[in-house]
């Protein structure tokens, strides 16, 4: 029995590598390049946020974590504000050819975005597709990530209030060491 249980995860460990190795030599789809940009922000940043259409917004502190999981096939992005308790968590992930998003909002309901990165592979840019839940508080509606360096991005949230009107938020981050 013990043969067995050592035998069986082994197994499976050598299975996946096998599959890895044989995946290699494909050229990379533009999804999977854009997922492999937005993999590279794993790690903790601060910051602060802009918001134009809400100037008593501006310059409140940001937290954002990126965390790579489901072995590599998934990107958790969770955002905090200063002073907030609670905070809107955003799954990345690769869906057929196309690099999706999904935000768990705080005004309840859940958006889902496909992104598309740049010609310079330094911007991942995400455009609404569709939201489950209820909007009559509004929704995530675009979404851009910008790679400034190893240790700087940007992000540009719009967000959708109640009747169609936009608002922009826009943080620059610097890694956490």
């Amino acid at each position: 029995m013990k043969s067995l249980r050592f035998v069986l995860p082994t197994g499976v460990f050598l299975a996946l590598a096998v599959v890895s190795l044989g995946q290699s030599g494909t050229p990379k789809t533009e999804a999977q390049k854009s997922f492999d940009a937005m993999k590279t922000l794993a790690g903790n940043w601060e910051g602060k946020v802009t918001v134009a259409e809400h100037p008593d917004m501006n310059n409140m502190g940001g937290h954002v974590s990126f965390r790579v999981t489901s072995m590599g096939n998934a990107l958790v992005h969770e955002m905090q504000g200063d002073g907030r308790p609670d905070h809107p968590v955003t799954m990345f992930y690769l869906d057929g050819g196309r690099l999706l998003l999904t935000h768990y909002c705080d005004a309840g309901n859940r958006p889902r975005m496909a992104g598309k990165i740049s010609p310079d592979g330094k911007t991942v840019e995400f455009d609404f597709i569709d939201v489950a839940g209820s909007t009559e508080y509004g929704h995530m509606h675009h979404a851009v990530f910008t790679m400034i360096d190893a240790d700087h991005h940007t992000e540009d949230w719009t967000y959708m209030e109640p009747g169609d009107k936009p608002v922009h938020a826009h943080m620059e981050l610097t890694r956490a060491k």
